[in-house]
């Protein structure tokens, strides 16, 4: 059988209809959105119904992390203590969730297999919630919708925003 021009582009235009049809199948496969009683795992990080899902575009203190606050200022002299902010980063995502249910809008997979998510508690966006309280930062290496959420966090000193800390990337990178 001799191949001409013509059978050329039939059958390009068939291998790329065949192709069209069979990708949406797959990609209508994937999870779209979760909803369920959270566990959680830390402070950015929850499980609903086994799925263990990253929550898009903020980073928190890792779980073992720890940072600084000033608990005594005299003339020019500050004192500092270190707190487990990673643990209560994990405990103010635990306490806003309350064991009510939760319902995540599911956006990509990570290179861990993790679902990357918005969660919600009803309306209430909690990955939003967790940086505008200074419990969680933007994470501007793969978003920037949360960096006026953590602008105004800093500007109020809330949460990790009263004293020192280690980015949580950079911590977790000597880690």
């Amino acid at each position: 059988m001799f191949f001409t021009k013509k059978k050329a582009i039939i059958l390009i235009i068939i291998c790329s209809i065949f192709f069209i049809l069979t990708y949406n199948d797959v990609k209508s496969d994937e999870i779209k959105e979760i909803s369920g009683h959270a566990l959680i795992v830390d402070g950015d990080t929850i499980k609903i119904n086994s799925q263990k899902i990253r929550l898009f575009g903020i980073d928190a203190p890792e779980f073992k992390q720890t940072c600084k606050k000033t608990y005594l200022t005299i003339i020019f002299f500050s004192f500092t203590k270190d707190y487990p902010c990673g643990k209560i980063s994990t405990e103010k995502l635990k306490n806003k969730i309350n064991n009510n249910v939760i319902k995540c809008k599911i956006l990509d997979i990570d290179r861990y297999k993790r679902l990357i998510g918005e969660c919600y508690k009803r309306n209430l966006n909690l990955n939003s919630w967790l940086v505008s309280n200074g419990h969680a930062l933007a994470y501007r290496k793969y978003s920037k919708k949360y960096v006026p959420n953590e602008i105004n966090a800093k500007n109020e000193k809330l949460g990790i925003w009263k004293g020192k800390f280690e980015m949580p990337w950079d911590y977790r990178r000597k880690k």
